[in-house]
């Protein structure tokens, strides 16, 4: 028989960073979401295509995507199902709401542990914190092995998957045993486009709230399919200590944020004159620039 895996995708909904302005943040520190377009994480799609090549080599094997965030993070599971995922889930609750890295890590392994994965799979870090923490914080958390940096999930040999691995000098290829945490580099291969075919049939895909909402709001039909109702899960779902979840579980504060816009204050133009180039040369090893 064939090895199935379950392989779950951690996913994020995250502020689109080249739009950041003056209301950013909130006066608690917090990312002020509601001012910034939404977007998935880009490292995250690689990481949902390291997924679904892993479900093609081994047939019958299943996707799912787990994110935390508000009502409107369950696009990010319909994107998923567009792509070839077989569902997902939507931790989403006030008392989440506020959480660092540390809090986030310890509220996606709790659900990680009821879903019960031989794979995790995550981007290697959100645009929106830049930390790289989420992922290895989660591995330490559930006791598993991680693999970062992931650049290509190549196959199983005897039990173990075979990671390639993108370091700032080269590559590295190792073997895992699973189940196994891995997060995946923006150099791996860029997802898959929406299937037109998986976007007829999950467009229709809701949380319960979005029926609620949609009531009175057009933005998304009605479901009347149990099969495309989306899972959300809060705190009473995934269990756990209240104090490790949303603020009162993040001992990181942001005190200050600033915006900073370089100016440059003179230019030169120069020619692709060997002259020029060489006179260029010579000005940045005298100032230390280079050299």
């Amino acid at each position: 028989m064939s090895k199935k895996f379950k392989i779950v995708v951690l996913a994020k909904q995250v502020p689109d960073t080249r739009n950041v302005g003056k209301n950013a943040m909130k006066e608690d520190g917090t990312v002020n979401r509601a001012a910034l377009p939404a977007i998935f994480n880009p490292e995250d799609m690689n990481a949902l295509e390291q997924a679904l090549r892993l479900k093609d080599r081994f047939p019958g094997s299943e996707v799912l995507l787990l994110t935390m965030g508000p009502g409107r993070a369950a696009e990010i599971i319909r994107e998923g199902y567009y792509r070839g995922a077989d569902g997902g889930v939507l931790l989403t609750d006030r008392k989440f709401a506020g959480a660092d890295t540390l809090a986030t890590s310890y509220a996606l392994s709790m659900a990680i542990k009821k879903i019960a994965p031989d794979v995790i799979i995550a981007g290697r870090q959100a645009i929106d914190g830049d930390t790289a923490q989420v992922g290895p914080q989660v591995a330490e958390k559930l006791s598993l092995p991680q693999v970062t940096y992931a650049e290509d999930i190549q196959g199983l040999e005897e039990g173990k998957l075979i990671i390639k691995r993108r370091l700032e000098r080269g590559v590295e290829t190792v073997k895992t045993p699973v189940p196994v945490v891995v997060t995946v580099h923006a150099t791996a291969p860029a997802c898959r486009p929406r299937n037109a075919k998986y976007l007829m049939k999950y467009k229709h895909a809701t949380t319960l709230s979005e029926e609620h909402d949609n009531e009175h709001n057009s933005y998304l039909p009605i479901n009347t399919r149990e099969s495309l109702r989306i899972p959300e899960w809060g705190v009473a779902d995934v269990g756990g200590d209240e104090a490790n979840y949303g603020l009162s579980g993040s001992p990181t504060k942001v005190k200050k944020i600033e915006n900073i816009v370089f100016q440059a204050k003179e230019s030169k133009k120069l020619t692709s004159a060997y002259e020029d180039i060489d006179s260029l040369i010579k000005e940045l090893v005298a100032s230390h620039t280079i050299g």
